[in-house]
């Protein structure tokens, strides 16, 4: 195993990277513009509108759909929104395919496992819950449990702090331009997945690797040791 001997933890991204979200996440949109009095949105849009946070989810689902919100409009549904994710935040969303193998293989060797997300921690927690792979992670930050998030460096640092891992024996795993300058901004390898969710396509990103699958993520980190 010889990315043991180069890494001692590997931070993961949520939605897009772990997790495919976008289901329930059009879900709660929906009903939010539906409530706004709006038309909704097709889930192939959501999936360019996720990675930002949800409020940055909801002004472009608003925008979309016609109408230019102010800030007190969107303080206002993203209460709406939020509250009807939190019931229906697993829904139809299931962890990506060979994902849990590969965790498992890292802890197994004995490496810690962090996610380091733009998104709410109580719902990341609430979803790995509900998806009943809470107990993989030594640690989960989402973007309202520093002052910065992602692709602010100190997101990425905060992750490790919380783990007691220095940058240079980590390594991200992400699927968007948010996550891969986040890890270069904080001077860690990052490797992106080519099935999330991106404005911008993984491959004119300039990652360190990419995988088309998680059966390709033990491989990948073993190319960068």
């Amino acid at each position: 195993m010889p990315y043991t001997k180069r890494f001692d933890a590997v931070l993961f991204d949520l939605d897009g990277t772990l997790i495919e979200t976008a289901p329930d996440l059009c879900g709660a949109l929906n009903h939010t513009l539906a409530q706004a009095g709006h038309n909704g949105v097709q889930l192939d849009q959501v999936r360019h509108m996720i990675g930002g946070g949800a409020r940055a989810m909801l002004r472009l689902g608003l925008e979309a759909t016609g109408e230019t919100p102010n800030e007190a409009e969107i303080e206002t549904w993203f209460d709406v929104l939020l509250d009807y994710y939190w019931h229906h935040v697993a829904d139809e969303s299931f962890v990506f395919p060979g994902a849990l193998a590969a965790l498992e293989t890292l802890r197994t060797a004995g490496l810690k496992l962090a996610v380091c997300t733009n998104k709410p921690v109580a719902l990341s927690n609430r979803l790995f819950e509900q998806l009943d792979i809470a107990p993989m992670f030594d640690a989960v930050l989402g973007g309202d449990s520093l002052p910065v998030r992602k692709p602010d460096a100190g997101h990425i640092l905060g992750t490790l702090d919380a783990i007691g891992v220095p940058p240079d024996r980590a390594v991200m795993i992400g699927d968007s331009a948010n996550d891969l300058n986040a890890a270069r901004n904080a001077g860690v390898p990052v490797i992106l997945v080519t099935f999330g969710y991106t404005t911008v396509p993984v491959q004119d990103l300039n990652a360190d690797a990419l995988i088309d699958h998680f059966d390709q993520l033990i491989p990948a980190l073993s190319s960068l040791s």
